[in-house]
């Protein structure tokens, strides 16, 4: 675990490298998860920054992850998108998962839409669904958070009454209505990876009252937390969990129905884009 100065080092290196490549600070920050990449195609202006080039930040090694950073505009908006994530299955430290979040918040960023691919739990959902993350569990076995606290940066201890902010959430529900998007609300179950849970661990995560389940994400939105920013979170149930259904669990199914449903997503997103 790495200490707040050296910490705050990496951070001020990786700024100063974006600073002198980008000319448009961005405002909001959207990460885009398995399979949903195509979002970054609407960008204007755009400025693409592969994730190696970047200083400390980690590498992206999931199918379905461009690694890269693009900067520019959608519909006059400021962004940064990142096409591809990183996990703690990869191996990575929790601050290294979140560290690009924490540059983002350096670079001015106030606002986050985190993307992923998940798997269904709730009986109502269907493979295709886009679904609205109004709740998470961490299970991971892990905190972003945990250490000395980066006092510059955010509070020893912050609030999640609010993670997933209930304004934003009310007008991207409005969106999905207006897109003919059935809008539907759950709670994310993070899990720590990399293998697909098994039906008793599914039977637990409905119990104590997740609707999706996952490998991402919670990280990420607990630094953006920490950080001030909103959030707004969105999961693609791309599978049903085990045990829901009588079938095997695989990542080309994960990207199969990402890709089906990718056009529906990205205007989804373009219009969260220009409301929030």
């Amino acid at each position: 675990m790495i200490s707040e100065k050296e910490h705050s080092v990496k951070l001020a290196e990786a700024r100063s490298y974006l600073m002198e490549r980008v000319t448009t600070m961005p405002e909001l920050g959207v990460i885009l998860g398995s399979g949903l990449g195509a979002f970054a195609d609407l960008i204007e202006e755009e400025i693409v920054i592969p994730y190696k080039e970047i200083p400390h930040f980690p590498i992206s090694t999931v199918e379905g992850h461009a690694g890269q950073m693009v900067f520019g505009t959608v519909d006059g908006r400021k962004v940064v998108v990142m096409q591809g994530r990183f996990h703690f299955y990869e191996g990575y430290a929790m601050q290294e998962v979140t560290f690009p979040i924490r540059v983002m918040q350096v670079l001015g960023v106030k606002g986050l839409i985190v993307t992923n691919a998940a798997g269904g739990i709730n009986a109502a959902f269907h493979p295709g669904d886009l679904i609205l993350i109004k709740d998470h569990i961490n299970l991971m076995g892990d905190n972003p958070l945990r250490g000395a606290n980066l006092s510059s940066l955010g509070p020893r201890f912050p609030d999640l009454s609010d993670g997933y902010n209930l304004e934003w959430r009310q007008k991207a529900l409005e969106i999905a209505r207006e897109l003919g998007i059935k809008p539907q609300e759950g709670v994310y179950a993070a899990m720590s990876g990399p293998n697909y849970e098994t039906p008793a661990e599914i039977r637990y995560l409905r119990t104590i009252g997740a609707d999706m389940v996952g490998m991402s994400t919670v990280p990420e939105v607990l630094v953006a937390n920490h950080a001030g920013m909103r959030v707004l979170g969105i999961s693609c149930v791309t599978n049903m969990a085990a045990g829901i259904l009588p079938q095997k669990l695989s990542h080309v199914e994960v990207m199969e129905t990402a890709n089906r449903i990718e056009k529906q997503f990205v205007r989804f997103v373009q219009g969260l884009v220009r409301e929030l």
